[in-house]
């Protein structure tokens, strides 16, 4: 790959779904990111356990951009075929076989190692608490697995790739956020009436972020009965007590997401909690919202101004009267907010950017 970094690749690449957007947050930056792979001349074969809640929720069953292979038992049957032809092998976060798949990777000569996490804070506090990460009982990686990859890749940048090199050993990490897909992700000019709202949320519960959710999307919504908001997102327990102005719908496929955004007057950010103390990691709902023109209302993290100029490309809010106070503002300022935004993730934010730098990453690490 040093010799000529344009070249045709061949990637391998163990991950959590690619099929499925359902109640997670891996497959939408994988599909823009393997799109623009292909679209550079790339090859990509995605291993993805065939498991019964992603099959019931199957938004992508043949992706025209990669090979889709769905197995049944470990480990599938093509695995050890793609791996002696490829360039490339990844193993990511919450990898159902994640340390089986670890192991076939890093026996497989001539290929670049690389593990890619989506979920560098979670995994790193599990690895602190129980030296294995087991959160939602998926095992995807031990400490001594770290420093065996060629190169760490975190959805988190900023300082947890220091903590990624001097305390877990990695010996070469890079940052690969999240993005999006410029062709998905546009404006609606006549969205459907159902998602109009003065501010929307699109997300799957977690109880880490409820709490903000509960200040600055329900407290609003109580303190203003006349104006309408809007949830979607799986999982939500039945004890959550909606206002009578807030609708919710369980489920929005990929392909709907764009429409719900534009019909969004504002549309709200809420990060985890482990993602809130490390910061540096942007959700992928962040670049969608601004990709489609909408003026995105988020918590404050650290790193948050990196992706995101605060007031002129995004606003903040920690607090029910700061929320309050942004959907107060000037239909005209909002407006110029979205587009500034839209503008911002169209130059530096799509999934061509990330894989620009996926591969110059590799590139780097094979040298």
């Amino acid at each position: 790959m040093c010799d000529d970094g344009t070249r045709a690749l061949r990637w391998v690449i163990f991950g959590l779904t690619l099929s499925s957007s359902w109640a997670n947050g891996h497959a939408t930056p994988w599909r823009g990111l393997l799109k623009a792979l292909h679209a550079a001349g790339q090859q990509v074969t995605f291993f993805e356990r065939d498991v019964p809640y992603y099959a019931a929720h199957r938004d992508l069953p043949a992706p025209p951009f990669c090979t889709l292979a769905l197995y049944d038992t470990w480990p599938p049957p093509t695995a050890q075929q793609a791996l002696a032809a490829a360039d490339v092998a990844i193993v990511t976060s919450y990898c159902p076989d994640g340390l089986a798949a670890c192991q076939l990777v890093l026996d497989q000569p001539n290929v670049l190692h690389v593990f890619y996490d989506l979920d560098t804070p979670v995994t790193l506090a599990a690895l602190v608490a129980h030296g294995l990460a087991v959160p939602n009982g998926a095992h995807y990686l031990t400490p001594e697995l770290i420093p065996a990859f060629d190169l760490y890749l975190s959805f988190t940048g900023g300082p947890i790739l220091d903590e990624l090199r001097t305390r877990w050993g990695a010996r070469r990490t890079a940052p690969l956020y999240g993005s999006v897909d410029p062709d998905v992700h546009r404006p609606v000019a006549k969205p459907p009436a159902a998602f109009r709202c003065a501010l929307g949320y699109l997300g799957t519960y977690a109880a880490d972020r409820q709490p903000t959710l509960e200040r600055l999307l329900i407290e609003p919504a109580r303190a203003r009965p006349d104006e309408h908001f809007c949830v979607v997102g799986s999982l939500y327990p039945a004890a959550v007590q909606w206002p009578p102005n807030v609708t919710t719908h369980w489920h929005l496929e990929p392909a709907a997401h764009p429409a719900f955004y534009s019909a969004n007057r504002l549309t709200l950010n809420v990060t985890r909690q482990a993602m809130r103390t490390w910061g540096f990691t942007p959700s992928g709902r962040l670049f969608e919202a601004a990709s489609c023109g909408t003026p995105v209302l988020s918590d404050v993290w650290p790193g948050l101004e990196t992706f995101f100029a605060p007031g002129r490309e995004i606003l903040l809010a920690e607090t029910p009267e700061e929320a309050t106070a942004a959907l107060d503002r000037d239909e005209a300022e909002v407006r110029r907010i979205g587009q500034a935004a839209r503008e911002r993730v169209l130059a530096e934010h799509t999934g061509a950017h990330r894989a620009d730098e996926l591969a110059r990453a590799c590139e780097a690490a094979a040298c």
